[in-house]
């Protein structure tokens, strides 16, 4: 074996192991001269062989580092068409996992929706808040205009443009959390015994809310890569009488997808082809790794029909409960629904976020995140792939930090969840996503918070677990 080809074989082992992460800068190729005691041109000889294996990555006045992983060799099947409309269940599971205080907890969480809350990037937001809360004045403890702080809905409204949203602060509506803005979307736009078109797998969340609005939900087959598939949601807009779309196109939680922009138009036309209303769930949507960030459906809404929803709870933190909502044509009786609901959300969070966007802070902090979910994404590809059983589905999120995880069809995601349990693991099972509690052979996990060693035993723990309750070979 050439020298070359035999340091090109240690950089290789190292990243096997895992000395060298996804994303880390390798050592410099004066410092493997000394290290490996082998010339200048040998070291650069074998960084020319793993790049062109597309190991790693030369970057210009930087160095080489570890290249992140391709599309995973098997994806999540596209999901099954359902017959008919259906009740949502799941409420006791749900119920179990959102009950949990994660201060109180000794589980390590692997699959709640849940970012990094120890960013560096989130002190301004910290010392912001302890700021209001010293020296806040009487009108900063009163309420506040039931359609939020002016301030923050100015804020809002800019950062739409990115997405190509034209928005007046007039047109947004605060809330509190997403999780109340779609709340208030289907409220409006429904009434009980309603039908609503949902992509499947679909935020249990949402699914939650068309439960206790008694509404039924059709699930549409979805795509990991490019979403809710047209074709089949037109069939069911023809065959029944849908009230409303309820769909998550950018950063899809729990698939990953963003659908393309061509496919985005589409789904417009076709609502306005039937008459039909969109509720866009968009809460991951600034947590894209594409370049701008990619459009919402409702910056290809000309007559109001899309309802926009959206929060500061996944890009920043969840406990502030900040979300908001441009209702469209739907504004008045959002509003109503707003009043009848919660009345105006709490202000000292809303005129915090106001000032940490106002300031730039939110564009440098999403910069920060979103270099590290998609680093923290392709070592957990990486991690799934090593431990998991050979055949497993991963998706191949297109931002934010969860990830879709499909196994054999014999095994049962429910049970893997109670084993793991009782081993101080918690994974968040695939049932949880549908209305019929489908999905029971796929898991979501996070990814959000550091990837250490005690991560990596964990979802090695779960591959594990999983190999368990396959079925003995004949």
């Amino acid at each position: 074996m050439k020298r070359y080809d035999q340091v090109a074989q240690t950089l290789t082992q190292r990243i096997e192991q895992g000395q060298y992460r996804i994303g880390d800068r390798l050592p410099s190729v004066r410092l493997l001269c000394r290290e490996l005691g082998v010339s200048i041109s040998t070291v650069q000889e074998a960084y020319r062989r793993l790049e062109a294996s597309g190991l790693v990555e030369a970057r210009p006045r930087s160095g080489y580092y570890v290249q992140p992983r391709p599309t995973p060799n098997v994806l999540p099947k596209v999901s099954r068409p359902a017959q008919r409309p259906l009740d949502v269940s799941q409420w006791d599971q749900v119920l179990e996992l959102v009950a949990r205080a994660p201060q109180e907890d000794r589980l390590m969480m692997l699959g709640r929706g849940i970012p990094d809350l120890t960013a560096a990037s989130l002190r301004p937001l910290q010392r912001q808040l302890a700021t209001l809360h010293r020296h806040a004045a009487a009108h900063e403890l009163n309420y506040d205009s039931l359609q939020g702080s002016l301030e923050l809905r100015r804020q809002v409204a800019r950062l739409a443009d990115k997405s190509g949203c034209l928005l007046h602060p007039d047109d947004i509506l605060i809330t509190t959390g997403c999780q109340e803005a779609l709340s208030l979307a289907l409220r409006t736009l429904t009434e009980p015994g309603d039908v609503v078109a949902v992509d499947s797998p679909s935020f249990y969340g949402t699914m939650q809310i068309l439960k206790a609005q008694k509404l039924k939900a059709l699930e549409i087959p979805t795509d990991p890569r490019t979403g809710i598939s047209l074709e089949a949601l037109e069939l069911a807009l023809e065959q029944w009488p849908i009230k409303a779309i309820q769909i998550t196109p950018t950063c899809n939680n729990p698939l990953g997808y963003t659908m393309p922009e061509a496919r985005k138009r589409a789904l417009v036309a076709l609502a306005q082809r039937f008459d039909v209303a969109i509720v866009e769930d968009d809460i991951y949507g600034d947590l894209s790794f594409d370049t701008p960030r990619p459009p919402t459906l409702k910056s290809f809404d000309d007559d109001g029909r899309v309802l926009l929803c959206s929060a500061f709870s996944k890009t920043l933190v969840p406990g502030l409960r900040v979300g908001w909502m441009a209702p469209g044509r739907y504004r008045d009786q959002a509003l109503h629904m707003k009043y009848v609901s919660t009345g105006a959300s709490a202000t000292l969070p809303q005129l915090a976020v106001a000032e940490f966007v106002r300031h730039g802070h939110y564009e440098r902090h999403l910069r920060e995140m979103i270099r590290q979910y998609r680093q923290h994404r392709d070592i957990m590809i990486d991690w799934v792939t090593r431990h998991f059983p050979v055949g497993t589905g991963v998706s191949y999120p297109q931002g934010g930090f969860l990830l879709w995880i499909e196994l054999p069809d014999s095994v049962d995601c429910v049970r893997l969840k109670e084993r793991l349990v009782r081993e101080g693991l918690h994974i968040t099972p695939g049932s949880l996503f549908s209305a019929s509690g489908k999905f029971r052979q796929c898991l979501r996990l996070n990814y959000a918070a550091a990837m250490t060693p005690a991560v990596e035993a964990a979802i090695r723990r779960v591959g594990e677990a999983v190999a368990e309750l396959l079925p003995s070979p004949a």
